[in-house]
């Protein structure tokens, strides 16, 4: 049988704060032709996104680890080159869990099928991939806002709150954006039409965002955690509504002893002003994901959700694009596209 090179990034050591370079390996691979109910898969574009930093720390979550040599988890975009399960033809593409690799034979478990519905291709890594459906499942069924509510949003210029302050504007709320740096906070108000756009850098961010919120918060949706988190809270109203579904400024935080303890004081928040905090994860809407698709595209096609991804070429970039990912670098969606370099030494 016939075999097959390709390329993995593996998990080669367990960082401590911030990833390093040297915390990920590139390895070549050899893979065997697809069997019977097998399709062979190439990666085209390989999805970065902050949840992965979670999975390099051995830690209990909702998630088993990455393990120490295992392939770094992630979404892509992959192209069937051949296939031996009748569901699937040669030149389909599909949406799947491989991880950080260039090929994979796969028995068709978990494979989603792409169609027209996704152009460009990439929007299935985010806006009507897995961000987008975090956005709208997570504002709708937690957030619930209403019209003439405001609605603030942290890491706003990302694929995830960028569709949240757009869903908050369509559903008649005031949209107010938190990121980091001018260019990111004019694109929310110029491009995306937010009605504030804070830049949590500047010295005076808390006074910034307590001006744009004068009748203060009644939903935020939650992305960053930290001092963002703590400039938000007091101006929560009562009853406003919090869904959760990143932290990231804490992903790379080591433990320390002597940070002050703000729990009590925001156990003591919540109850006073009857707060609703909800984690969740975006599979627990997965049955919305028809609705979600049919509203979201229809949004795209009228002009009222614009949306940004930021490309990286070439696979083995991968690793430097997500320590930049975890530093607030990237500007949209970061995809990795894992085969430019390939086409363009060929000349395609």
């Amino acid at each position: 049988m016939a075999t097959i090179k390709g390329r993995q990034i593996v998990l080669a050591a367990r960082p401590r704060g911030t990833p390093r370079p040297t915390d990920f390996r590139l390895e070549d691979v050899t893979l065997r032709e697809p069997s019977e109910g097998e399709v062979l898969l190439a990666t085209e574009y390989l999805s970065l996104d902050p949840y992965m930093r979670g999975r390099m720390d051995d830690r209990k979550s909702y998630s088993p680890p990455t393990p120490i040599n295992g392939v770094m988890e992630g979404e892509v975009i992959a192209r069937v080159e051949q296939s031996r399960d009748p569901r699937y033809r040669a030149g389909d593409r599909v949406a799947a869990r491989l991880g950080w690799c260039t090929h994979a034979v796969s028995d068709g478990s978990g494979l989603t099928l792409l169609d027209e519905r996704f152009t460009p291709i990439t929007t299935a890594l985010g806006v009507l991939g897995m961000p987008g459906l975090t956005a709208y499942g997570g504002l709708l069924t937690i957030g619930k806002p209403k019209p003439g509510e405001t609605v603030v949003v942290a890491a706003a210029s990302g694929p995830v709150g960028s569709l949240v302050g757009q869903i908050a504007k369509i559903k008649g709320a005031r949209a107010i954006g938190i990121a980091g740096g001018a260019a990111k906070c004019a694109y929310l108000k110029d491009e995306l039409r937010f009605d504030a756009a804070i830049d949590h850098r500047l010295p005076g961010f808390a006074e910034d965002l307590a001006a744009a919120c004068p009748n203060g918060i009644d939903v935020y949706f939650e992305l960053v955690g930290g001092a963002v988190w703590q400039a938000v809270l007091p101006l929560l109203n009562e009853h406003a509504r919090v869904p959760i579904c990143g932290l990231v400024a804490q992903y790379n935080g080591l433990e320390s002893g002597d940070r002050p303890d703000r729990l009590p004081a925001m156990i003591g928040e919540i109850l006073s002003r009857s707060l609703m905090l909800r984690g969740f994860i975006f599979r627990e809407f997965w049955d919305q994901r028809p609705a979600f698709l049919h509203e979201v595209g229809a949004w795209i096609s009228k002009g009222q959700v614009q949306f940004r991804e930021d490309i990286v070429q070439g696979f083995a970039n991968a690793p430097n694009a997500f320590i930049g990912l975890l530093e607030g670098r990237n500007f949209g969606k970061l995809i990795v596209d894992v085969e430019r370099p390939d086409r363009e030494r060929r000349g395609a």
